[in-house]
């Protein structure tokens, strides 16, 4: 029987006969009241392609629940698709969503006096959704990633969805035609999975098996072959277990197993998000972390895989390679993971790697020999300066210059910065700059994939510096800053910027400053005016006025 008072209440007592009866309507016979009663947040939907097998997985896992004597209770969230909404206003709301379903998984749970929950999830936000909802109930919980797409393939290449943005770029500087644009759309997305490389998806999936919340290998499988419904039942095994030993969230999401997970993400080449998303779940587990700690790890840690997008390879790739567990391996052998973090299934990290070898196979290249890293130290960088007093982060993985002094080019918005992209009048030098896209002047801090994507297509990648205080997608690289913050809307330094102004980006020393005077800083501040809100009413409204600052997570509470 489950220690929760719920369970307990249940089976007491002819003042409960109620519950009882409701219980009975969805399933429960006379022998199932003592059970533990097991959430499942099932994010499926049929709007992306991230999350379309997920109902197949959460059935399940609701099967094993049962096998292993536990009651479940499906329930669903959200999802939205980033790749569909980018360079769209919907884009707005895809940082909102990683709220939406931390509170939906948080009210159903905590509203049903649930004992547990096993969250299953495919699109970016359903990641640190779930989690912050997790560290915030600190019932026992694990998660379950819908897996990655399989990579599309045209003439010998393999395809992701960043392939079909930069085939824009490709196509305004005339590089290729009509019919290869279309064939590009056609081949990139062959099936279900959230996106191939290690973008945001498969960034945080990662680091949430380094962490102990998801089972070892489950982050890279591909959501169409088989393993990933076994793993999906051996997860809602292993959650009954935690149930019964009562191993709970914060008992494994401490700031040892952050750190190991941010180790992580460093050696796999992972997403900027990543920062933006750790940042908010460590507030929601109440343990400190600020953003200034990602730099001290970044320096320790080697970028060991070669992987998208700046690299060659796909996570379905790396999973062949030996996945999350082999590189685990690498950075515990060379000091960089505490080994004595506990994972859900009551392990420590040291006993879940006992038997992964030392060193990657020699048959392959995904995961490089540690002597042979892909760059010496991680590729997410903080940078500081009179531009982003409270930091900011630039991806520097695949760049040829890691520093730049250029003239600014200003835009209010992403819309207005791809149409002069795609009209060919960004130059070689110049430094972009999109503001007033941040967490409240967005509202809900975009991705920029879109001008990023066409920058790489038209050949401007390693000449034109981009920074915003807006977000980028995991699929992007380049000399790009984001998560600027102070943000434009509330008078950061950023608002000040006019066209034509000299701007640095020196990511050697993880700079970004506006090279004018402080008097001169300061007499334009003196003129500077707040804008008016764009929303007035409904959830961006609302976030606008929740939400923080992206150097401490974008948090609303």
């Amino acid at each position: 029987m489950s220690d929760n008072k719920r369970s307990q209440a249940i089976t007491q007592g002819a003042s409960r006969a109620p519950n009882r009866a409701m219980l009975r309507a969805v399933g429960f016979g006379d022998g199932d009241f003592n059970k533990p009663i097991v959430g499942v947040a099932n994010g499926y939907s049929t709007i992306t392609p991230c999350n379309k097998g997920l109902n197949d997985l959460s059935l399940r896992a609701e099967s094993a629940l049962r096998k292993a004597d536990a009651m479940p209770q499906m329930f669903g969230t959200i999802t939205v698709s980033d790749g569909i909404s980018m360079g769209t206003e919907g884009m707005k709301y895809s940082l909102v969503s990683r709220e939406v379903i931390a509170d939906s998984i948080e009210t159903c749970i905590q509203a049903e006096s649930m004992d547990g929950v096993i969250a299953i999830g495919g699109c970016d936000k359903n990641m640190p959704g779930a989690m912050i909802a997790m560290a915030r109930m600190n019932v026992p919980a694990i998660f379950v990633y819908g897996g990655t797409i399989k990579p599309g393939h045209y003439k010998g290449q393999d395809l992701t969805i960043v392939s079909a943005f930069e085939a824009v770029g490709q196509h305004s500087a005339r590089k290729i035609d009509d019919a290869e644009l279309l064939q590009v759309e056609r081949h990139a997305c062959p099936g279900a999975g959230s996106c191939g490389g290690m973008f945001t998806a498969n960034t945080m999936s990662s680091a949430f098996e380094a962490m102990g919340m998801s089972l070892p290998y489950s982050s890279t499988m591909s959501a169409e072959d088989d393993e990933k419904l076994t793993s999906a039942g051996q997860s809602a095994e292993v959650l009954v277990n935690a149930i019964k030993k009562q191993i709970l969230p914060r008992d494994i999401i401490t700031r040892k197993s952050i750190e190991n997970a941010i180790a992580v993400i460093m050696a796999v080449g992972g997403s900027t998000n990543a920062v933006l998303h750790f940042l908010a779940i460590a507030h929601a587990a109440e343990v400190p972390l600020c953003i200034d700690d990602f730099e001290t790890i970044r320096a320790k840690v080697p970028v060991l895989c070669d992987l998208k997008p700046s690299g060659r390879y796909v996570t379905a790739d790396l999973h062949q390679a030996g996945g999350i567990p082999q590189v685990m391996k690498m950075l515990l052998v060379h000091g960089l993971l505490h080994e004595e973090c506990m994972t859900i299934s009551g392990q420590t990290i040291a006993e879940v790697l006992k038997d992964i070898p030392d060193s990657p196979r020699a048959d392959q290249n995904i995961i490089r020999q540690w002597n042979n890293p892909m760059y010496a130290q991680g590729h997410l960088a903080i940078l500081k300066g009179n531009l982003s007093t409270e930091g900011c982060v630039a991806k520097i993985s695949g760049i040829k210059n890691p520093k730049i002094t250029g003239p600014a080019r200003v835009f209010e918005s992403e819309e207005t910065c791809m149409q002069a992209i795609l009209a060919r009048k960004i130059q070689p030098g110049d430094v972009v700059v999109i503001r007033y896209e941040g967490p409240k002047g967005g509202p809900g801090m975009r991705e920029m994939l879109s001008p990023t994507s066409a920058l790489i297509g038209e050949g401007l990648g390693d000449s034109v510096g981009l920074i915003t205080d807006g977000r980028f997608s995991g699929g992007t690289y380049g000399m790009v800053v984001g998560h600027v913050a102070p943000e434009a809307y509330v008078g950061g330094n950023i608002a000040l910027v006019q066209e034509g102004d000299s701007i640095t980006i020196d990511a050697e020393q993880r700079l970004l400053q506006l090279n004018i005077s402080d008097a001169e800083l300061e007499k334009r501040r003196a003129g500077w005016k707040a804008p008016e809100p764009r929303y007035h009413r409904g959830v961006l409204a609302k976030y606008a006025q929740l939400v923080s600052s992206a150097s401490v997570g974008a948090i609303t509470d």
